[in-house]
């Protein structure tokens, strides 16, 4: 199918509907607000509240059920009365990864999440579940929610900005429904949104398995009105009032950049269909983040926006885990799993029950070898000069020059090894160097490398497959 791409340069006053093509369904998009608070060894779970979001269900009507969970969470939705399972999906969350930070160990804290599902016609029990460290799910919440409730909110959300499509390629109950948000854009950086949009999506579906699944996909973008030029950065002193309120330094990672303020994100984000969303910050400082059925970030001008745009999404999209070890993290490592849950890594080293076994060949040695030790040396030193070029607040191309070098560094070492382009059992993933493994030496979710391995393209089809089919 030939794509469609259309920009439509579309302003959105308050209360407004955005002109954009919606599903043929008549079902609603329900969405369950709730809060979550805890720490490291509790939760509880408390309603918000039920809100009807402006625009039709944009998921496949034929495949409610998720068949393939990735997420440390599953909600699953029943009818009350008859007990019938009608839509489930795994997702994860900022409290999953907060509970593992040392703060989690001293204090409680609470985080308002959501769960968005096809508005019922009846009462539903809701279920939240998450795995043990057997990699089951447990309930650990429920609540009934009624859609004829008068507390139910269906008032259309206030919102100024701009809403329009970047590709167009049908019914979003039929396709997979990615939408890009801009933070830190003020007013007068419209056309730079519009620029740097189709830039991300450009790259994004220039690379495999997305390049030959794009007429799979729409994107939409959202661009909310604001005064504001860039987001906030606490580690050197930067507060800014944006309408999502992303910002860097998340867990005390410099780099790390989320936002908490849900309830403004998903208002938002309600102007347009999407079920997979990329938040785009305006500036130059790298960072990004990215957490499986929530959202992505990336910055809009570093060097390296388009990697980790497209990380990031890996993330976002399909589940899948950070393949480095070598960067600190700002959450504790878990490393007690039986069986990380996520497609591309393991612990486990058993060539007949490997998790991508139908990729490796049987003359493959199982641990596979790569010069492991010549780039761990590497990598201490280039940790450390990275850790002193933000202590020193070092102009950003210093740290673009540093990135690039160990790109080069990488790309010759690995260009060595006879096992460069195989599928096998390379040690180091998951952020740790010994014990866990990913399936090739190389991959964008262990180096800025733009490219995702076998096991990685297959995951993400996985996913197409469960939105566009």
């Amino acid at each position: 199918m030939k794509t469609i791409i259309r920009i439509l340069f579309l302003t959105i006053v308050a209360l407004s509907q955005p002109a954009l093509a919606t599903t043929k369904t008549t079902v609603g998009t329900m969405r369950l607000d709730y809060f979550h608070t805890g720490n490291s060894k509790q939760e509880f779970f408390s309603v918000d509240e039920v809100v009807i979001e402006p625009h039709p269900w944009a998921g496949n009507p034929s495949q409610p059920i998720d068949n393939i969970p990735r997420g440390k969470y599953m909600f699953e939705v029943f009818d009350l009365k008859s007990g019938k399972l009608q839509y489930s999906r795994s997702f994860s969350s900022i409290y999953g990864e907060w509970e593992y930070t040392g703060e989690a160990t001293r204090v409680n804290r609470t985080f308002h999440e959501s769960l968005r599902f096809p508005a019922p016609t009846a009462k539903v029990r809701v279920v939240l579940k998450k795995r043990s460290y057997s990699e089951s799910f447990k309930e650990i919440w429920r609540t009934e929610v009624d859609p004829t409730h008068m507390f139910v909110n269906t008032g259309k959300p206030q919102f100024d900005g701009e809403v329009f499509a970047v590709i167009e390629n049908g019914d979003p109950a039929k396709k997979v429904d990615l939408l890009i948000m801009g933070d830190g854009y003020s007013k007068k950086e419209s056309a730079k949104f519009h620029s740097d949009v189709k830039r991300l999506a450009d790259a994004l579906f220039a690379t495999e398995p997305f390049k030959s699944r794009k007429q799979d996909f729409n994107v939409w973008a959202i661009l909310p009105s604001s005064d504001i030029s860039g987001i906030s950065r606490p580690s050197t002193g930067v507060h800014k009032d944006t309408p999502l309120a992303l910002r860097y330094d998340i867990f005390g990672s410099e780099r790390y950049m989320l936002t908490f303020d849900n309830k403004s994100f998903r208002e938002i984000a309600s102007q347009a269909p999407y079920e997979f969303v990329e938040i785009v910050a305006n500036g130059e400082t790298y960072g990004g983040g990215g957490i499986y059925g929530l959202y992505g970030t990336t910055s809009s001008d570093n060097d390296w926006s388009e990697y980790v745009f497209i990380h990031e999404f890996g993330h976002h999209f399909a589940g899948l885990a950070d393949e480095y070890y070598a960067s600190p993290v700002a959450q504790a490592v878990v490393q007690d799993l039986a069986e990380p849950y996520e497609p591309n890594v393991t612990a486990n080293t058993d060539k007949n029950t490997l998790k991508w076994k139908q990729f490796v060949k049987a003359s493959m040695p199982i641990p596979t070898h790569w010069d492991k030790a010549e780039f761990d040396t590497y990598s201490n030193k280039y940790q450390k000069r990275r850790k002193e070029i933000r202590a020193q607040k070092l102009p950003e191309s210093v740290m673009n020059d540093l990135f690039a070098a160990n790109s080069r560094f990488q790309k010759e070492l690995f260009s060595k090894n006879k096992y460069k382009n195989e599928v096998g059992l390379f040690e180091g993933a998951n952020y740790a160097a010994n014990g866990y493994y990913r399936s090739e030496q190389n991959c964008i979710m262990f180096t800025r490398d733009q490219n995702f391995c076998h096991v990685c393209s297959h995951a993400i089809e996985q996913i197409v497959d469960l939105y566009a089919r």
